[in-house]
């Protein structure tokens, strides 16, 4: 399943891919389930992040690799790829996209997703439009 969600924000893309660190991952997590960071190298090739999520009755770790990372003229992104994933999922995939727009940015996650049957990814998409609509206010107060 594939989710796409954008945010124009009021800083150059070479200033917003600056505050793509270990604090902006940190604010961007939602209220629930409650994350625990247990590894946050950065957004390179080869960097790893790693968390725990709190269900209160379980607990469920999620481990992405990025697998890519590039920066041009027009746009900084950067894809990590889960390796160790929450039981209801079965493939994660997210490219982080930053975007040139004119003096401003646009914020742009490409999330595609899987969870271990059809029925799931499917119930899933609520939950993953929430949690990702969730950080938009968030971009926007921090990069504008």
């Amino acid at each position: 399943m594939k989710l796409i969600i954008e945010t124009q924000v009021e800083q150059k893309y070479l200033q917003v891919k600056k505050g793509f660190d270990e604090s902006l991952f940190t604010k961007l997590s939602p209220p629930f389930p409650p994350v625990k960071l247990l590894r946050f190298d950065g957004s390179s090739k080869g960097d790893l992040v790693s968390l725990e999520l709190n269900f209160i009755f379980f607990k469920q770790k999620w481990t992405s690799e990025i697998i890519e990372d590039q920066t041009n003229e027009k746009e900084f992104y950067f894809i990590d790829k889960g390796t160790e994933l929450p039981f209801f999922l079965k493939k994660w995939t997210h490219k982080h996209r930053i975007i040139k727009n004119g003096e401003n940015a646009i914020i742009r996650d490409e999330i595609d997703y899987q969870a271990p049957f059809m029925l799931l990814t499917w119930l899933l998409y609520p939950a993953m439009l929430l949690q990702f609509a969730y950080r938009k206010p968030i971009y926007k107060k921090i990069f504008n």
